[in-house]
């Protein structure tokens, strides 16, 4: 939104200067983003003389110029044609930067002759496009800045122009009336009210309008008049300048006009060419499909279901949007129709977008127009039409009413304090709502019609402190309850916080990824179905509900590889989707491996990462979050895994608490990741929570007695897992064994065909006393006997 400050103070009666009203409107919320201030660029240039103009020597078209400067006479060569003796002119010294042809002016020589400085053009100022000659000030004091002359003699040209950012919940800040009554309510200033005058008909309107049924919740109210007898010619010269000012080309009177409203007053206007819509203006819906010209000259097929507005059966404007090329206003135009009306922000929204067109009227008609103005916005745009182009006004003609946005909310002036922690006077509070618009009644305020965002008690409460001024909000420390607080976390944002820690000590990188991902990646991951699939995509690689982290994770690092970095260590902590409905999602933390476990050295100590790298990783995972430290390993991983070099852990085939392993090669090649990758998967809810809650871990439990190890071979189907032997060994005196490991596999041989041999290593640990040769003979013979039951393997002699 811009607006240049003389437009502002048209509305605001204040002495502020330029800078305490920038910090005002980015201490209310109207961010400025920019200024572009003339005076600024114009402030090294002064007011000088020439006192003689004498021929160069040696060219016909200059001119050897002696100026009155500030400090003295000084020489300028100058090939102007209206160099002369006697004119006052614009003088650049040596070192003064000429923003029209950026340069930085030095002494130099031309043709031989030295010059000290530069008289000025328009165009080499930027103040216009004239350059034929220097300036000719009519008058001007000697040395007096040039920006101070334009102050006082033509001040248009050095009016700042104020760009501020407008937060789509403030419709009524992309009008400059809008933005002066917020500045008028925090106290730089009066705003000056608007007349409300209504002008009377002086004939019946011969353009009558109607709204079709399936419009009406699309245009709540539609009204215009004819003025006979206007004169479209050039606008005056004073709105032409403010249009310029805000990047915008003067076109004619009419229209010109309709844009200063749009501007002015967040008021959208549109003007027809009466004589072309004389049997009279209809709002209906598109069918699907119509042609249409608008004023920017393109042509358009409607949507089916946009708010159009049709003469003789042809679309003639889309509603809230643009007007149509036909019936625009042209210099022969001397009977128009203003319409103006009141429409559906969502029609608008959907027609603009599948349209692609981005207008003004539309974005200000999407966003929010004041409903209650309409009828006193045709008021004022007849009378300024008829002051700017002359004409006769006929009679309001009305289709639809008025929408009632009235609504009313409790002020309770306690609950600044208890909502924002400032000290806000009652009365002080009433008076900033009057000042924006509220009308108080008790402790009732009614919100004004042009705020359609204040919707609730403590929207009140927040226009106070916005006025206020949040930058008084001082700090201070809450109160503290009487001995050790209570922990804030729940027991789940606890194991969260410990994987997220433990992942990172394991030496792995945080991602913080979309929860949405295409719907190929999704299928490649068990998810990909309409229950999880977005109405309203970001874009179509955001398209599901992720089913799991290590889609997310697999992206990154094919995005990370395309930049050159091969060797990876990602994790993420974060919900995944198996359902579209409320708590269908569960928190994993996910971990990926990619390349080797380091770079290239000497000792040739570098290997590809597998699957016991990603083991190892979960199993201290899960041992920082607390899951119980013996767990079963199981098969059936899920698709996106290698199916012989992956595992499950749980505490049983239902309760899986964590899945690990080689990414399976056709999910890689999908991804485009180049291998090898390794993945983990902790489902964090999934382990048990110690029945009692401590902050203190268990007591480490150490025996003084020797331990013992021994070593069994057995002789088992080559399809027989390592880890049923395991199993079954512990399983032989879960008190007494404390650990089971494989240390070798032997195949071939002496060893028949489908057989293998495996050996163990286990450690016993006695706890009451010290174990003789009988007891740990006995403890072997049933680790014997519970191997060969659960394998129908044999003990290797």
């Amino acid at each position: 939104m811009k607006f240049t400050l003389s437009w502002l103070k048209e509305h605001l009666e204040t002495e502020a200067s330029l800078d305490d009203i920038l910090y005002a409107l980015t201490d209310l919320g109207l961010e400025v983003e920019g200024v572009e201030n003339p005076a600024a660029k114009l402030a090294a240039f002064e007011v000088a003389k020439v006192i003689d103009a004498q021929p160069h020597p040696d060219a016909d078209k200059l001119r050897v110029c002696t100026v009155q400067a500030s400090a003295g006479e000084t020489q300028i060569v100058c090939g102007a044609p209206n160099a002369r003796a006697g004119i006052t002119v614009v003088l650049a010294k040596p070192g003064t930067y000429i923003p029209g042809l950026d340069i930085t002016i030095s002494v130099g020589k031309i043709r031989g002759v030295e010059s000290f400085g530069m008289m000025a053009s328009e165009r080499e100022l930027e103040l216009s496009d004239e350059h034929n000659g220097i300036i000719e000030l009519p008058e001007g004091e000697v040395g007096q800045s040039f920006a101070d002359w334009l102050a006082e003699n033509d001040p248009a040209k050095v009016d700042p122009v104020i760009e501020i950012a407008i937060t789509p919940n403030r419709p009524d800040a992309l009008g400059v009336y809008g933005i002066a009554r917020d500045l008028a309510a925090r106290g730089l200033g009066r705003l000056r009210k608007r007349p409300m005058e209504t002008m009377a008909g002086a004939y019946p309107c011969p353009v009558s309008v109607t709204i079709d049924d399936s419009a009406k919740d699309g245009c709540l109210v539609f009204a215009g008049r004819v003025l006979r007898g206007v004169s479209n010619g050039p606008s005056p010269e004073w709105l032409q300048q403010r249009l310029k000012a805000i990047g915008l080309r003067p076109i004619s009177a009419l229209v010109d006009i309709t844009n200063f409203f749009t501007y002015d007053m967040n008021r959208p206007l549109h003007v027809f060419d009466a004589a072309k819509v004389a049997g009279g203006l209809t709002v209906t819906r598109a069918k699907g499909g119509e042609a249409f010209t608008g004023l920017d000259e393109k042509d358009y097929a409607m949507p089916e279901g946009a708010l159009v507005i049709c003469a003789n059966g042809t679309v003639e404007s889309v509603g809230g949007i643009m007007g149509g090329l036909d019936t625009g206003c042209r210099e022969t135009t001397h009977d128009v129709f203003i319409e103006a009306a009141v429409w559906n922000t969502l029609d608008i929204a959907r027609a603009g977008r599948a349209l692609k067109i981005n207008s003004d009227a539309r974005y200000r008609n999407e966003r929010g127009i004041d409903p209650a103005y309409n009828m006193a916005a045709l008021e004022d745009a007849t009378r300024m039409v008829i002051e700017l182009c002359g004409g006769e006004p006929s009679d309001v003609v009305v289709a639809g009413a008025v929408p009632d946005v009235s609504r009313a909310y409790k002020l309770d002036t306690d609950r600044v304090q208890s909502l924002v922690g400032m000290e806000i006077p009652a009365e002080r509070q009433r008076d900033t709502l009057t000042a924006l618009g509220f009308r108080l009644e008790g402790d009732m305020a009614h919100v004004p019609s042009w705020r359609p965002d204040v919707l609730g008690e403590a929207d009140l409460v927040e226009e106070v402190a916005r006025m206020a001024s949040l930058t008084k909000l001082e700090p201070r420390p809450l109160s503290r309850p009487a001995g050790v607080a209570k922990p804030i976390q729940t027991p789940m944002q606890v194991r969260e916080s410990m994987a997220r820690h433990a992942a990172a000590a394991l030496g792995y990188n945080e991602c913080v990824t979309y929860s949405f991902i295409d719907a190929t990646s999704a299928v490649l991951f068990g998810g990909g179905s309409d229950a999880v699939k977005l109405e309203n995509p970001i874009s179509s690689e955001m398209s599901h509900m992720r089913p799991d982290l290590l889609a997310g994770l697999l992206q990154a690092a094919a995005r990370n590889q395309a930049r050159g970095f091969g060797d990876l260590a990602l994790f993420e902590v974060g919900p995944a989707f198996h359902g579209g409905e409320p708590g269908e999602q569960h928190l994993q933390v996910a971990g990926l491996l990619v390349g080797h476990t380091g770079p290239k050295d000497v000792h040739g100590a570098r290997r590809a990462v597998d699957a016991f790298d990603a083991k190892a990783d979960v199993e201290a995972v899960l041992a920082a979050i607390g899951a119980p430290a013996k767990v079963q390993i199981l098969r059936d991983t899920p698709a996106w895994f290698h199916p012989g070099r992956s595992g499950k852990m749980g505490l049983g085939p239902k309760k899986i608490l964590a899945q690990f392993g080689e990414v399976h090669p056709k999910v890689l090649k999908e991804m485009d990741v180049k291998g090898p990758a390794v993945a983990f998967t902790v489902f964090l809810e999934e382990p048990p929570f110690p029945r009692t809650a401590s902050p203190a871990r268990t007591p480490l439990v150490l025996s003084d007695l020797q331990a013992v190890e021994r070593d069994f071979a057995f002789v088992v189907g080559a399809e027989v897992e390592a880890q049923k032997l395991v199993n079954a060994a512990i399983g032989a005196d879960k008190a007494l064994i404390s650990d089971v490991r494989v240390f070798d596999e032997f195949i071939g041989g002496s060893l028949g065909a489908g057989q293998k041999s495996l050996a163990l290593t286990v450690r016993l640990q006695p706890t009451t006393e010290t174990l003789k040769e009988k007891d740990i003979e006995a403890v072997s013979a049933k680790i014997v006997e519970k191997v060969t039951k659960a394998t129908g393997g044999t003990l290797r002699g």
